[in-house]
């Protein structure tokens, strides 16, 4: 059987599962898991989101900040301005979705480079998070039935799992069976060859960042029902994790080649090292290590594979 970089991730992950059930407390436990797949949800969209994105040759830094301004506009909206709890979602979605468009009409229409442009928005986001809060406010103003989304569950899974779930299988669909995502691989691949093709490439690549701003948006209705609060710093640093998953997973940084199944893989080696790091009471600098050292030797690795070498 050959050996894929989906099934050298998969082995690694089991290696990491009994490594940590040996040392840590408490790890190989059904509460714990469940504190693991709530934890990780909200990056695992992200992540999601950005498996698109990177296929078809772009990338998004700002999806992090785009998270923390859908959670401000959700809690003031609800707090401040006294919007019904509906209302205030669906805006707070509509926000995400706008600020991925933003992204899309400056990437896609203007050609401006994607690291450029999500670095700038990147600031924007989180600038205007900061400034509507004035860096302080804390809403917390939340009624139980939505805080369910973050705190309940649907028997024994917790909701984000049915969520997570859920737009798993929608961007699965999107990338590995529909045309849509056989465009956007080829948009990745080359952008100049799909244009001489006759492909839309401007509005495929558009489609791609508005998925990524809603999968801020609904990461955000996550994490403030998780928290039961909305601050300006929520989603810090989870671009970074997502983009660490989404690379870990397999999928080619430089466009044109990735997999769903890849991404949640990635993922859940990531979620396993945090949450085994510290019930194994291991310095947390060393989570920063390992994840490195992971994320450089899956580079390596699939490196190797693609070019056909032994291991």
């Amino acid at each position: 059987m050959r050996l894929t970089h989906e099934l050298g991730l998969a082995l690694g992950l089991a290696l990491e599962i009994g490594v940590f059930a040996a040392i840590g407390r408490n790890f190989l436990t059904a509460g714990n898991a469940g504190e693991l797949v709530r934890a990780s949800a909200e990056v695992g969209l992200l992540a999601l989101a950005l498996t698109i994105v990177i296929v078809a040759g772009g990338i998004d830094l700002s999806v992090g900040s785009l998270l923390g301004l859908c959670a401000v506009v959700l809690g003031m909206l609800r707090e401040e301005a006294g919007w019904p709890m509906p209302l205030a979602v669906a805006a707070a979605l509509l926000t995400g979705v706008m600020g991925g468009l933003l992204n899309a009409v400056l990437v896609a229409r203007l050609r401006i480079s994607p690291l450029i442009v999500t670095l700038g928005t990147y600031s924007l986001f989180r600038g205007l998070a900061e400034g509507l809060t004035l860096g302080v406010a804390t809403y917390t103003d939340f009624p139980a039935a939505f805080l369910f989304l973050g705190q309940g569950g649907v028997g024994p899974l917790p909701t984000q799992l049915v969520v997570l779930g859920a737009s798993a299988v929608a961007c699965w669909l999107l990338m590995h069976r529909m045309a849509v995502g056989r465009t956007l691989r080829a948009v990745g691949f080359s952008p100049e060859g799909a244009r001489y093709a006759g492909l839309p490439v401007a509005r495929r690549v558009a489609i791609a960042y508005a998925l990524a701003g809603l999968c801020a948006g609904l990461a955000a209705l996550l994490y403030v029902a998780r928290l039961g609060q909305a601050k300006a710093d929520a989603g810090t640093g989870f671009e970074l994790m997502a983009i660490t998953a989404v690379v870990l997973g397999g999928t080619s940084i430089f466009g044109g080649r990735g997999s769903v199944g890849g991404t949640l893989l990635g993922l859940a080696t990531l979620a396993v090292l945090q949450n085994g790091t510290r019930l194994a009471d291991l310095p947390a600098e060393l989570t920063g290590v390992l994840t490195a050292a992971l994320l450089l030797g899956a580079l390596a690795v699939d490196r190797l594979l693609e070019a056909g070498k032994p291991l």
